[in-house]
């Protein structure tokens, strides 16, 4: 390695919000952290919620409990549209017309 172009690299204390410490190595002396291994819901099993800069108050304050999950309305069906060739049935084609006009009546 060429000197004096990298950064010193050495022992390092990571410290999460749960009051768990971790040392390692890096090229920072302090790191904080908000959630480690030791209080993540994945390595502990316990399900939590982690509000990350007050999202879920603010949340909580702007909806309150107005949120409810309603269903999508639903689509109608379109209807079915018989196409026939009239060239190769050209007695189809009158009767074709006749159910074409009796759905546009509808």
């Amino acid at each position: 390695m060429k000197k004096d172009i990298h950064p010193k690299y050495g022992p390092a204390v990571v410290q999460c919000a749960c009051g768990n410490v971790v040392e390692t190595r890096s090229t920072k002396e302090r790191i904080q952290v908000e959630i480690c291994s030791a209080c993540h819901p994945f390595f502990t099993g316990r399900q939590k919620l982690i509000d990350t800069a007050g999202r879920i108050d603010r949340f909580k304050k702007k909806f309150g409990d107005k949120v409810t999950a309603t269903p999508a309305p639903k689509k109608p069906k379109a209807k079915a549209v018989m196409l026939v060739n009239t060239k190769r049935a050209p007695q189809a084609s009158a009767s074709f017309k006749e159910k074409l006009q009796k759905a546009k009546e509808k």
